[in-house]
């Protein structure tokens, strides 16, 4: 598995948008809605093939008929980092590797964009949220390259956990990248991007 984006959640769109150009000082993108789940996002490219989402129930779609991804059912709060992504080619090899709990495949679409989510049946993923979704795009364009350069980089994203070793050993027999780090600590993520206004954090 790849690191391949990750996303602000937010009481509303506006509010997780905000959030994002606020801490980082760029302005995001618009995105679109998303069926199944029925939320819709705002978008930042960033380098090296990454991307961020922010993303926040759609107030005017139907309640979807199970809980939504990212735990969305339970947001409350300021607008924040609640979320990272990985990309695999292989939804069912990943899966298998994974702790129990990480999700089953659910075929998603958004316009021209196919891929599958690996999404727990109550919404939850694994240490407290802190376990990457697992995603395999199956569009022959990645959407990172639709988007208009920031000029913004994720240097670094630090994944805090009680149990963050066992998360990272978990992960480690199919993933590892150094610019994400686990820390031990209260359960929430930390992203260190480089701006064109400078290194900024987003929490």
């Amino acid at each position: 598995m790849i690191l391949d984006h990750i996303a602000v959640s937010g009481t509303t769109l506006p509010e997780a948008v905000a959030a994002v150009e606020e801490a980082l000082g760029v302005r995001m993108q618009p995105g679109g809605e998303h069926a199944v789940f029925h939320t819709h996002n705002a978008l930042l490219g960033l380098a090296d093939g990454l991307y961020l989402e922010a993303i926040a129930i759609n107030p005017d779609a139907p309640v979807p008929e199970r809980p939504r991804w990212f735990d969305l059912d339970r947001f409350a709060g300021p607008a924040r980092l609640t979320n990272w992504i990985c990309a695999t080619p292989d939804m069912a090899e990943a899966l298998a590797a994974l702790p129990e709990g990480a999700g089953a495949p659910v075929a998603l679409r958004r316009g021209d964009l196919r891929w599958q989510m690996a999404v727990p049946a109550d919404g939850i993923l694994p240490f407290d949220n802190m376990h990457p979704a697992v995603i395999q795009w199956q569009s022959p364009v990645h959407p990172a390259s639709l988007l208009t350069p920031s000029g913004c980089t994720l240097r670094r994203l630090v994944v805090s956990h009680p149990e963050a070793a066992a998360l990272e050993a978990a992960l480690l027999p199919v993933f590892a990248d150094a610019r994400v780090v686990f820390e031990a600590g209260p359960a929430g993520l930390m992203a260190e991007i480089e701006t064109p206004n400078g290194l900024r954090r987003l929490v």
